[in-house]
């Protein structure tokens, strides 16, 4: 049976006469309290991470293996979303402090590498980290370390690891992409690749003409030619690539490989097919858009071939007419303490999320707010604005457009106008989640991990905001 906890202590040879090494310190002892104080947190992400645990081990200096236990990984989590650092720097961090050991319960013990903690980082599901913060919430509210008389919600977009999608840019991604691919099987089977020769120096040099004349409008003719030639290129390459993977096919059929290679060969046939079928959608857009001259719905657009989930979000921003990401909401009451949230994989529309809001908050509180803010964006109605005043004392949500006498009498109220400046702390945790907390642009790859990312940002936040208090 996997270990969840190592129950091993070691004493602290080394404290401090700084205040403000002693103020980090007191930090990560308060979180280390409250982890202690919920060996249920940990249950949760064991469940995720018993079986990958079988075949994570780490190697000490004397050879001897060790096993790495749920706690200590989840414990690492928090030390890289609260120090900010990526994977390769918070082993190294860890690796070289003895608090940071203590906190993680590594002590003494060989710190576990960055490949190794990505595997069981990734194997934690985006449901357990929602699990593990309403987990969190319920021990905060029975502790009465928060309280529920007033909510504020707000919505954000948090970025996606895209370079920004043109067109071209998508075509030599896939041109590269797929010629990298049909390279690699040729090393394992050359009759299957063949010696066809890809041009990828070609391909690469229309993009960066295409690139370079874009938006000039007496190149329009030069621009198409450029671009019904690198299309081309991408559909001849593509079908090439289709070539290759029956070629695969029937040679692990035929059991030509080796057990090792025949694996290679598996991996390879599922990128070959799921590359060239993104590539369909690239070629069919960019053909649409630029030889035929329509205009392509977002929500048919392909915006990388790395990240397909990626969405366009058009918020309005000053300085960002445009963002490729998705939007997250957070729920927060008056102690910063975010009691629930939501990744979107589609953007929403914000009005509805007002009344699942306020039916988790009824579960956790076991009553309605006295105060709810938003911003205009959750105004449906008058009608809507008063359903909800029947539960709630005061809700703080301004209209969009113009207003009559009485709802600009209702805005100006000492009562309304106090609940918008609580609104606005919100946009302070934005921030903070954004900027220390590394939330700005998430880089794992793929939709599940970037739900995954979320849920572990809030939780080390709300951590920190129990800390704080």
């Amino acid at each position: 049976m996997r270990q969840k906890f190592n129950a091993q202590s070691e004493f602290n040879f080394q404290p401090s006469n700084l205040k403000l090494t002693n103020q980090y310190y007191a930090k990560y002892e308060f979180i280390s309290k409250i982890l202690d104080e919920n060996p249920n947190l940990v249950s949760e992400a064991h469940r995720d991470l018993e079986k990958p645990l079988k075949y994570a081990k780490t190697k000490g200096l004397d050879g001897r293996e060790h096993r790495i236990t749920t706690e200590q990984v989840l414990r690492t989590l928090l030390c890289q979303v609260i120090e900010g650092a990526s994977l390769r720097e918070i082993v190294i961090r860890l690796d070289d402090s003895n608090f940071l050991r203590q906190f993680v319960r590594i002590y003494n013990g060989p710190m576990m590498d960055y490949t190794t903690l990505d595997k069981l980082k990734n194997s934690i599901l985006p449901e357990t980290w929602k699990k593990i913060n309403r987990l969190l919430g319920t021990y905060a509210v029975e502790k009465k370390l928060i309280s529920g008389e007033k909510v504020r919600i707000d919505t954000t977009a948090v970025e996606t690891n895209i370079h920004y999608p043109t067109d071209s840019s998508l075509l030599w991604d896939t041109f590269r992409v797929l010629a990298r691919l049909i390279t690699q099987a040729r090393e394992i089977d050359s009759r299957a690749a063949g010696s066809q020769r890809f041009h990828v120096k070609r391909a690469k040099r229309l993009q960066q003409q295409i690139a370079r004349k874009a938006g000039k409008a007496q190149s329009t003719s030069e621009l198409k030619s450029r671009y019904k030639a690198l299309i081309e290129m991408v559909e001849a390459i593509s079908t090439s690539a289709l070539d290759v993977r029956r070629m695969l096919e029937e040679g692990s059929k035929h059991n030509r490989y080796t057990l090792f290679n025949d694996l290679l060969v598996q991996g390879l046939i599922d990128q070959i097919e799921h590359y060239v079928n993104l590539g369909r959608r690239v070629v069919d857009q960019a053909r649409r858009r630029v030889l035929l001259g329509e205009s392509v719905p977002n929500d048919e657009k392909l915006f990388s071939i790395f990240e397909p989930h990626t969405e366009l979000l058009k918020r309005g921003k000053a300085g960002k007419e445009v963002e490729f990401g998705h939007m997250i909401q957070i729920q927060q009451v008056r102690q910063k303490f975010i009691t629930d949230y939501d990744a979107f994989e589609k953007k929403p529309i914000e009005h509805q999320l007002l009344t699942p809001a306020l039916k988790h908050h009824r579960e956790l509180f076991g009553c309605d707010p006295k105060i709810l803010a938003a911003d205009k964006g959750y105004y449906e109605s008058v009608e809507a604005l008063a359903a909800l005043r029947e539960n709630v004392d005061v809700v703080a949500i301004g209209k969009k457009g113009n207003r009559t006498r009485e709802e600009t009498e209702l805005e100006h109220e000492p009562a309304f106008r106090h609940a918008q400046r609580f609104r606005a702390g919100v946009e302070g945790t934005i921030s903070f989640l954004k900027r220390v907390l590394g939330l700005l642009r998430c880089f794992n790859k793929g939709w599940q991990h970037f739900a995954s990312t979320v849920g572990a940002t809030v939780f080390s936040h709300n951590l920190l905001a129990l800390a704080r208090a």
